[in-house]
């Protein structure tokens, strides 16, 4: 399989970076979280959830956020949305990008969503339509596709079932989520193959978590795969409140070092980045967890 010589990153900072933050986040410093990613050249920032406030307070100012951002031409700005509700509240501040998001374990899913997979997707499919009937574009995320933190490995063929059943709902893109960083290369190779059975490679995307170390390594087995889209967070932000132990996103500043190493385009300022991801991290009062970031702000100084 050859590697791709271009790759799409979907910044997934200001939205999964960010909703597990033990503190609260001024929608100001949101916004200009958002502004900085989208100006650096990322195509895709991912600017909030319409999800309950009660489960995750630090997106209960999505609106506002959605309201109050710039928006670049050709740069997506999509929201992560649960239900009806929720699109209706997306649809109301000028989202054009929505996702839904279902558990490949039903451990995560009922802990998650309160709810069986079958029944998560009973949930989504009317989204999902409603979606598709205002023209919006539509991802999936599918989450501990590799393992979860109750049930254990996850089935690849039950993540393949998964991904095909989201795909034939309208998700132009599916993210198979590594929720709590377990995956090591070879399993990740090995889900790839499988899902791709069902799925064509362009339409599928990995989202890395970086608990063992192992989310660049996990990049670069995806690329070897024929991958070309890779979620992940300025800073290495994030981290899961239903999974107990997983820490931040595969940090953008390290996934964009290996792809810049690898001589494959991505249209996005590495060191404006790093600048925003020793930022941010100022705003929050918490440590850089990008190596890359914490050397190219070190060498700068």
């Amino acid at each position: 399989m050859t590697r791709p010589r271009k790759v799409k990153l979907v910044e997934v900072g200001p939205r999964d970076g960010l909703q597990n933050e033990p503190r609260p986040v001024a929608a100001e410093v949101k916004i200009a979280l958002i502004h900085r990613l989208a100006d650096a050249g990322l195509p895709v920032v991912e600017v909030g959830s319409f999800v309950s406030p009660k489960r995750v307070p630090q997106m209960a100012d999505s609106a506002a956020v959605c309201r109050a951002i710039r928006r670049i031409p050709g740069t997506a700005y999509p929201a992560l949305v649960p239900n009806r509700q929720g699109l209706e509240a997306a649809l109301d501040c000028g989202v054009r990008e929505i996702a839904v998001f279902i558990a490949a374990s039903e451990g995560f899913s009922r802990r998650n969503l309160g709810c069986s997979i079958a029944e998560s997707l009973e949930r989504i499919a009317p989204v999902a339509e409603a979606a598709r009937a205002h023209g919006l574009t539509l991802r999936g995320y599918l989450s501990c596709v590799i393992v979860c933190p109750y049930d254990g490995p996850t089935d690849p063929g039950r993540v393949a079932d998964l991904a095909e059943h989201l795909e034939r709902l309208g998700c132009a893109e599916l993210s198979l989520g590594d929720t709590i960083g377990a995956g090591t290369a070879d399993a990740v190779r090995r889900l790839i193959r499988k899902v791709a059975d069902r799925v064509p490679r362009e339409r599928v995307a990995m989202h890395f978590h970086d608990t063992y170390g192992q989310g660049v390594a996990n990049v670069l087995a995806s690329l070897e795969e024929g991958i070309a889209v890779f979620d992940s967070a300025v800073a290495g932000l994030g981290g899961c409140p239903f999974a107990a132990g997983a820490t931040g996103n595969v940090a953008t500043e390290d996934v964009l070092t290996l792809l810049d190493g690898l001589g494959i385009e991505t249209g996005v300022d590495l060191r404006q980045v790093a600048e925003t991801g020793a930022w941010i991290c100022e705003q929050l009062g918490r440590p850089n967890a990008s190596r890359a970031g914490r050397a190219l702000t070190a060498a700068r100084e």
